[in-house]
């Protein structure tokens, strides 16, 4: 629905043509193409322009703050950011965009994402230039390229589930990450950000003045993000999604929602989504997922995705787009945001506890605590191992420490992994990349780091392509107003206390909105579109015998040990159905999507 591709330097006949054959996708409709004999660009989604040996693209929601800029189609107004501001343009940029500018005057191509990572864009550099696209196997699909799989892309994907910027999952291919550009030139590419959140550590005493802030500018969000079209929202009942909801009735005097519940205990949050209608008096449609949905979802997720993707609430996220779609609707409002920019995940107040150790004077810590958790037999009594896991976890430092819940953690790799892969990967780059994101805030607060961190893995690598994706699969564009620029900049000016007061989430983003959303919304657990694949796994019989068929390929594959695959699945039939479900998961859609491509 929205992305652009292209590449500088010598290709075949028929090179665009076959890339989308490559990549299994049809082109899109309302693609525009320029092509000259030294550079190929295109764009949909978006526009281009060429003048005087710069060829621009730029794909999605752009907008300028200057009426000049503003009133010229995006792409003319690139060229012109371009000429007098060179790396520095996409600064003068706003909202949702990717961007790619080929110049022929000084032989380079130059990429951008917007500063969030709705978009996405992946590129290989090449010793005559560079090729890129929206979607990273569109550029594995250039005949220089191949689509040859990377087994670190593989490690990585799970690692995290995805698999996050700047790898991807084929060799020679990177990815931007957000905020950043790239430029490719003579083969090589140097790399800088356009664009970083300014945090504040310090605290404030001016809650009235800011929350009467706080409240105009979602309201202008909402308002940018509909601008004249018609729209509708998804609606979990969570605080986000209500939030937005509720402030589209606001502005527009109507708001027709869409929420998915589930008929397994501890999953449905129907009830609040209900609360929400009420409350705001929204036009509410309902769907009820059953364990069959799961089979429609599986083949559209691997065959949509351009890399392997291991979220399982891309499902909810498709059918609740899907039922959108089936009433007519192009354009969704979603709530994402809202949790990374304000302090909303629970690992935050959590972290809190194993910081306020490292506050105690360094006496008592050296000099009593730790030498009286290692007194001979401490570790036998309920006490001592306790006291004993504390430690351990309050000195593993920032940002490594969150990381001791993944399932890499839980046991050696040599038991999980083939030792051949093994060999084959650098188990340590995702403990560097997230301590890169994490070292790279502007900030010395460890709750605005974790933000930051979060900023980047969950949400532009993960829910931003979970949402995004599976709504344009269903033929939904969606758009995020917790993620407005002017938003996010404020949510920098707000301190880490106000975010995370003691063990209370999200302090200033709840209490400034006391009175607009109801307390049963502002006070109830966090949950989202939840999916129950773990039970429905063990209980649906066309899902299991489903699983077992991909598993048995999957051990062939070399990646894990047929051990750990195996204990996995048994722990998942006896034990935690929910918690060993994830893993589960995340091996069924890898080979979904391997087999899909014929890998």
């Amino acid at each position: 629905m929205r992305g652009l591709m292209g590449w500088r330097g010598t290709a075949p006949d028929g090179t665009f043509e076959a890339m989308w054959k490559g990549a299994g996708r049809p082109q899109p409709l309302g693609l525009e193409r320029k092509a000259t004999a030294a550079a190929t660009l295109a764009a949909w989604g978006g526009n281009l322009h060429r003048e005087a040996g710069v060829s621009c693209a730029i794909a999605g929601r752009p907008y300028f703050n200057d009426p000049e800029l503003q009133a010229l189609p995006a792409a003319a107004a690139l060229a012109r950011l371009w000429r007098a501001h060179g790396n520095d343009a996409p600064a003068h940029i706003h909202g949702s965009f990717s961007l790619a500018v080929i110049d022929q005057e000084q032989d380079c191509v130059f990429l951008a994402l917007d500063r969030i990572g709705d978009h996405a864009l992946a590129f290989a550099a090449r010793p005559d230039g560079c090729v890129f696209a929206s979607r990273a196997d569109l550029v594995a699909a250039h005949p220089a390229l191949g689509r040859s799989l990377d087994p670190q892309g593989l490690f990585n994907y799970l690692y995290f589930h995805v698999v996050p910027a700047p790898g991807s999952v084929y060799q020679g291919v990177e990815k931007l990450l957000p905020g950043q550009w790239a430029k490719c030139k003579g083969g090589t590419v140097t790399r800088g950000f356009y664009w970083a959140l300014k945090y504040r550590d310090e605290p404030r005493h001016d809650f009235e003045e800011q929350k009467a802030r706080f409240l105009d500018l979602i309201h202008d969000s909402v308002k940018r993000a509909k601008g004249d079209d018609e729209v509708v929202t998804f609606l979990s009942g969570g605080t986000d999604s209500s939030t937005v909801s509720g402030m589209l009735k606001q502005v527009a005097g109507q708001a027709r929602t869409y929420s998915i519940g589930f008929p397994a205990a501890g999953f449905d949050e129907m009830e609040y989504a209900r609360l929400a209608g009420r409350h705001f008096g929204l036009d509410m449609r309902e769907y009820y997922m059953q364990p069959a949905d799961i089979m429609e979802a599986l083949p559209i997720i691997a065959g949509y995705y351009d890399e392997p993707f291991g979220n399982d609430s891309a499902v909810p996220a498709y059918f609740c787009a899907k039922l959108a779609a089936a009433d007519g609707h192009k354009i969704m409002l979603a709530g994402d945001g809202g949790d990374e920019f304000f302090g909303g995940n629970a690992r935050y107040a959590k972290q809190k506890v194993f910081e306020a150790y490292h506050k105690l004077p360094g006496f008592l810590r050296s000099g009593l605590i730790e030498p009286l958790a290692k007194l001979p037999g401490m570790g036998a009594l309920g006490p001592g191992r306790k006291l004993q896991s504390y430690l351990r976890q309050a000195n593993t430092p920032l940002p490594e420490r969150m990381e001791s819940y993944n399932f890499i953690y839980r046991q050696p790799l040599q038991k999980m992994f083939a030792a051949d892969f093994l060999a084959g990967v650098d188990e340590h780059q995702p403990h560097t990349w997230l301590k890169e994101v994490y070292d790279r805030t502007d900030s010395e607060s460890y709750i605005n780091r974790m933000l930051h961190l979060d900023i980047k893995f969950t949400l532009a690598d993960n829910d931003l392509r979970k949402v995004g994706g599976m709504a344009e699969a269903a033929g939904i564009e969606v758009r995020y107003p917790l993620m407005d620029d002017a938003l996010v900049d404020f949510s920098g000016e707000i301190p880490p206390d106000w975010k995370v007061k003691g063990q209370y989430l999200r302090w200033f983003f709840k209490t400034a909105l006391k009175g607009f959303l109801p307390d049963e919304i502002i006070d109830k657990s966090k949950h989202g579109f939840g999916l129950p694949f773990g039970v429905w796994a063990r209980d649906y019989a066309p899902l299991r015998e489903r699983i077992e068929d991909r598993l048995s390929d999957f051990r062939k594959r070399g990646l894990l040990t047929p051990a750990y695959v195996d204990n996995l699945r048994n722990e998942h039939l006896s034990g935690h159905a929910t918690y060993f479900g994830k893993m589960l998961w995340v091996m069924l859609t890898l080979e979904e999507w391997l087999a899909a491509r014929g890998l």
